[in-house]
């Protein structure tokens, strides 16, 4: 057989194929929660000018249908999503409602702003009352269809949880929904989100799984790891454990293959004082993590190569917030748009380069350990998104539909929703150079 040989087009296009991939780098959206609780929050349309002039967030999450939001990110080329209060879930399991609802709340507005999602609730079965469960899926299914008679098929339908509707997180490779829930509401969710190509929203917190032992764990610092000896696996930070943790969960009921959206997921930069982790360190070092694990396309351990659309909580400081003062610092910006720490969010024109917090530099405690701990004790000890530290005051979660048994009381410091989603720096793949050095030595 007589040998290949190139054209001198087959050279060229292949040198310009490999430049493309070396200068063009992969991208990942991040986003932020754009919660409103404070009195001293700049006006929507600063808000949006700000955002899409200084910072690389290309997409907002908001917690209602707040009419001024959604006008001031027309034309911004900002996705946005919005939030059907818990309250009105049920009456939108009705058609004429539906209907009205999207003609009140999306119409006028799309597509000049850019909606993106319809969250249907907020963490509803980890707050409850057991009417809102029961009508959530249906609330979100009739909301889809009255989308689909308006024509605004590209708007998709889904619905935030806390990681309370893990049974077990610890490992991974054991871990799945909690009875009553799993069948219940979560498989049906599960295949509605399947058929119509939305994501399975989540809201990873860390910081509620903080102890002295594992707080390089939490804050994708160097670390022995947490071994999972069913798969051989050993994870090096607490956000590929709770993510693999519900991806185990969403294999055992059969749809291990729908997206995995982190609607929320963030760090305090100040909180009260039995909370020495809540500082602008640690803050910047979480976030900083973060935005380089979802924007480099490694995924998980058990999830290689997938990409979480993400949303940072939040866009500001909100001193109406509590009771705790760790509600009121989780923001990037303070209300006038200073950064609270730098960790690449605004345009390298306007911030400085290093991921370093701005205020103090305490790391907290000496005596971080590098391992982190085992749960052991309470069967809420191994859902890391609750903070122990605080005492419950507020009402219960309620028991999960078709349980024999009533669900554990929660901590009321499980964070609720406000944060959005922010773009990051666009960056290079290692999976991208490899392909470049393949098509090097095919054509050497």
């Amino acid at each position: 057989m007589a040998p290949f040989k190139h054209s001198s087009l087959d050279t060229s296009l292949t040198l310009f194929f490999i430049f493309f991939i070396i200068i063009i780098p992969a991208t990942t959206s991040i986003g932020v929660n754009y919660g409103t609780l404070g009195d001293n929050l700049p006006p929507p349309t600063q808000v949006a000018h700000f955002l899409k002039t200084n910072t690389i967030i290309d997409r907002i999450r908001i917690f209602d249908v707040n009419t001024d939001i959604i006008k001031s990110f027309a034309n911004s080329n900002i996705l946005v999503s919005v939030t059907v209060p818990n309250g009105d879930i049920p009456s939108l399991t009705n058609q004429r409602n539906a209907r009205r609802w999207i003609d009140t709340n999306i119409k006028p507005f799309y597509p000049a702003t850019k909606i993106h999602y319809i969250c249907v609730g907020t963490e509803v079965l980890h707050w409850g009352p057991q009417n809102l469960v029961d009508n959530l899926v249906p609330a979100m299914k009739v909301l889809r269809s009255a989308l689909v008679k308006e024509g605004f098929d590209e708007i998709k339908i889904s619905s935030p949880h806390s990681l309370g509707i893990l049974l077990s997180s610890d490992p991974p490779s054991n871990a799945s929904f909690r009875p009553g829930w799993d069948v219940g509401t979560l498989a049906p969710m599960l295949q509605f989100l399947n058929e119509t190509k939305a994501g399975f929203m989540v809201n990873p917190y860390t910081y509620f799984g903080w102890s002295p032992a594992n707080a390089n764990f939490c804050l994708f610092k160097p670390n022995a790891g947490l071994f999972d000896k069913a798969t051989g696996i050993t994870y090096t930070n607490q956000f590929d454990q709770l993510m693999d943790a519900v991806h185990v969960s969403m294999k055992k009921l059969g749809f291990p293959d729908v997206e995995i959206v982190v609607a929320e997921t963030g760090w305090p930069s100040g909180g009260d004082p039995a909370n020495v982790h809540a500082n602008p360190a640690n803050a910047a070092a979480y976030i900083s993590g973060l935005m380089k694990k979802v924007s480099s396309g490694d995924g998980t351990p058990l999830m290689p190569g997938r990409k979480f659309e993400t949303y940072i909580f939040a866009l500001f400081n909100e001193n109406l917030k509590g009771p705790s003062l760790d509600e009121k610092n989780f923001g990037l910006f303070q209300p006038n748009f200073t950064p609270v720490y730098n960790v690449g969010i605004m345009h390298a024109s306007v911030e400085a380069p290093s991921p370093s917090p701005l205020a103090a530099n305490a790391e907290g405690p000496s005596s971080y350990a590098d391992a982190p701990s085992s749960s052991s004790g309470g069967p809420w000890d191994d859902a890391p998104f609750f903070n122990k530290t605080t005492p419950f005051t507020g009402s219960p979660s309620q028991a999960p539909p078709l349980s024999s048994t009533a669900a554990p009381t929660v901590n009321a410091n499980v964070h609720d929703s406000s944060l959005g989603t922010m773009t990051t720096n666009m960056v290079l793949s290692a999976r991208f150079a490899l392909k470049v050095i393949l098509v090097v030595t095919l054509f050497m």
